[in-house]
């Protein structure tokens, strides 16, 4: 294992282990809904949002727009306290776009989570396009005090892609995002979709390299989903050619070869997305997260391959 650039016993740079070894301990993200809409709902960007996009298969139950920041950590807080004793929390930010309001709103709702005893930090689920200079300068000065992330959804790195699932901003917006964080030393973590319609195994490959140039620090993959009531969802219904949905085979074989070209300085949070069964339409895998976790590791250690192995730096 003398070959990894991190300590551990895995073959790629995980998260859950970054995490232990920069907290000492064990750290868990709290999701907070504060109400955010999105620039491409409002008629800003777009209108109607991303095509793929249904939120309800990611925020937690106990997300509430009736109930405060301090309520919903209090919930979640209590949650997760009943399966590990010590714990430290980050408020995570996770419904659309969390920068998307004046500075004095975010302030207000950054810090009512900030102020809590147990919390240590903010993840900001965000888009590249939704920094103003004013939110960048005060993130900046708080991150010389807590661990603050911002989360992009860059989802591709062609801007045809981009379009057609009417993203409303392009890759270069999201080069300009990374590299201004990385400037301002606030952790960034990049959220990209593979198997995008029109997309090819060498187009995802290709992204693999273009991202490891980029000063990315956290790195969160899943395989493309159709989910009920999204565009993309009657899209598919009506031209399920265009949606070649990846085997767990398949994926499997396209992670592994994506992280061979993967900069193993970047931390990857994540593989796939776990929708709820009741919104999954397609692929329907039956297979948990770390389920797929453990057979991506049994198959990189098969290969004898690990993040990074054909990484070429620039």
């Amino acid at each position: 294992m003398s070959r990894f650039l991190w300590k551990g016993d895995k073959r790629y740079n995980d998260f859950s282990g970054y995490f232990r070894r920069k907290f000492e301990g064990r750290v868990q993200k709290i999701s907070i809904d504060a109400g955010f809409t999105c620039p491409n709902r409002d008629g800003s960007r777009g209108i109607g949002g991303c095509s793929y996009c249904n939120n309800q298969t990611f925020s937690p139950a106990y997300c509430n727009l009736e109930k405060s920041v301090t309520a919903q950590l209090n919930e979640g807080i209590e949650f997760f306290a009943r399966k590990y004793n010590s714990m430290k929390y980050l408020a995570y930010f996770q419904s659309y776009s969390n920068t998307y309001a004046p500075v004095e709103n975010l302030k207000m709702l950054y810090e009512e989570a900030l102020v809590h005893p147990q919390v240590i930090g903010l993840v900001i689920a965000t888009r590249p396009d939704c920094l103003s200079p004013e939110i960048l300068d005060y993130l900046q000065l708080l991150a010389q005090r807590y661990y603050i992330m911002l989360e992009f959804g860059i989802e591709s790195h062609k801007n045809v892609s981009l379009e057609y699932i009417n993203r409303g901003h392009t890759f270069e917006e999201s080069i300009f995002a990374l590299q201004e964080t990385a400037r301002r030393k606030i952790h960034n973590c990049a959220h990209l979709i593979l198997g995008l319609p029109g997309e090819s195994k060498a187009d995802c490959l290709d992204q693999a390299r273009i991202i490891s140039k980029l000063p990315v620090e956290n790195l969160k993959l899943h395989q493309l989903q159709i989910h009920k009531n999204t565009r993309m969802y009657h899209d598919y219904l009506q031209h399920p050619e265009q949606f070649p949905m990846f085997t767990i085979e398949g994926y499997l074989d396209l992670v592994v070869q994506y992280l061979e070209l993967l900069n193993p300085a970047i931390v990857v949070e994540r593989f796939v997305s776990e929708a709820p069964d009741e919104l999954l339409v397609a692929p329907r895998w039956g297979l948990k997260n770390f389920e797929f976790t453990a057979k991506l590791e049994k198959l990189l250690e098969a290969r004898q391959t690990w993040q990074g192995r054909l990484f070429e730096e620039s």
